[in-house]
């Protein structure tokens, strides 16, 4: 929006050519949503507090944990996917189809999780919106997602699977691409949600992804660096790292919120925007096994929970005290501290790796 208005003020006025410049106006996108974040973050969780807008707690997890969080506001997603959209829509180029793509996808999975959020505080239980309908939900947003990215866009790489490590080790997937996409969007989207179970806990990893996407869309749009790190070149998806970089504005901003102990979660609106979104970068940027070990927390967290329900179907019994595995330690005496910061450097690590697969193939 504002950035179109710039740009063709630039035969008027040669200063603002400035704005033609990707890594500036990305930086305009985290600094935008970090304020805007930190703006209205604080007027909006006494507004959910007086409204008694809290999300009710697990009731088989551990006593400490029902009664820190008990009476914590929700939807702080809201707060996020604000500060997001705002940022992108200012210092985004508006003509291209990828921005679009990201943000019906941030808006769509955000009502979603809006919806599953409001029914939890209608009822005041922990289920929500019943699971067929929220995997149906996910299903036909993913099906719309992949119909754009097919039709709308000159994307004529994207039906392969790239592997990390291998230059040239490529995989054409055909019609498989659309389950699989589906399978990325709909599996990021419940991993992160599964993972936003601490003050704090999802909120640093999505930032790291975000981060590193923000590199990698770079990359990927940029002629020289792609063909200096051998990796396919694709026109536009540069523009991808506006959005990235509002995601890591307004999560950094929400942290200030969400750090223990937390003023409000960002509940399904933000865990399932927030997942589905970083899903869609990396199918658009065609890293989506880069996706996989970068945000391998989230995977580790969704692994868990798999184990625990086919060990508990199978044998009768749970192979973890709690699952997911963050509340598995809480379980096991972990200080909640101790568990996110450690999960924390985990995620560090693994986004070093998943940036690592850019040069080491």
């Amino acid at each position: 929006m504002l950035f179109n208005l710039l740009t063709s003020l630039i035969d008027q006025y040669t200063f603002l050519n400035v704005f033609k410049y990707l890594t500036f106006r990305t930086g305009l996108a985290v600094v935008t949503s970090l304020v805007i974040v930190f703006i209205i973050g604080g007027p909006l969780i006494k507004i959910f507090s007086e409204k008694m807008i809290t999300g009710p707690i697990r009731q088989d997890g551990p006593i400490d944990h029902i009664i820190k969080k008990s009476g914590t506001p929700t939807m702080g997603g809201v707060i996020i996917i604000i500060g997001i959209l705002t940022s992108t829509l200012l210092w985004a180029d508006l003509t291209n189809v990828y921005v679009w793509t990201l943000i019906f996808v941030s808006l769509s999975l955000g009502t979603l999780g809006l919806l599953d959020d409001v029914l939890k505080i209608k009822f005041k239980n922990s289920r929500g919106l019943k699971s067929r309908y929220k995997f149906l939900g996910q299903i036909i947003i993913g099906i719309l997602t992949l119909y754009i990215l097919i039709n709308y866009s000159s994307h004529e790489y994207l039906y392969n699977l790239y592997f990390p490590f291998f230059k040239n080790l490529i995989w054409y997937m055909g019609l498989f691409f659309i389950p699989f996409g589906l399978f990325v969007i709909i599996g990021a989207s419940n991993a992160v949600n599964l993972t936003d179970g601490l003050d704090g806990l999802a909120t640093v990893p999505v930032m790291l992804v975000a981060l590193s996407f923000t590199l990698i869309s770079y990359v990927v749009g940029n002629t020289i660096f792609s063909e200096y790190l051998q990796i396919q070149y694709i026109p536009d998806v540069g523009e991808l790292s506006i959005f990235c970089g509002s995601v890591v504005g307004a999560c950094l901003g929400f942290l200030w919120y969400n750090a223990p102990p937390a003023k409000i979660f960002m509940g399904d609106t933000g865990s399932l925007s927030l997942g589905g979104s970083l899903a869609a970068i990396a199918i658009i940027v065609k890293h989506e096994i880069v996706l996989a070990i970068i945000g391998g927390l989230f995977v580790l967290e969704t692994v868990s929970v798999i184990i625990q329900v086919a060990s508990f179907k199978l044998t009768g019994k749970r192979f973890f005290r709690m699952a997911p595995i963050h509340h598995h330690f809480e379980k096991k005496g972990w200080a909640e501290s101790t568990i996110v910061i450690r999960f924390w450097i985990i995620a560090i690590i693994l986004a070093l790796i998943g940036l690592a697969t850019l040069k080491l193939r």
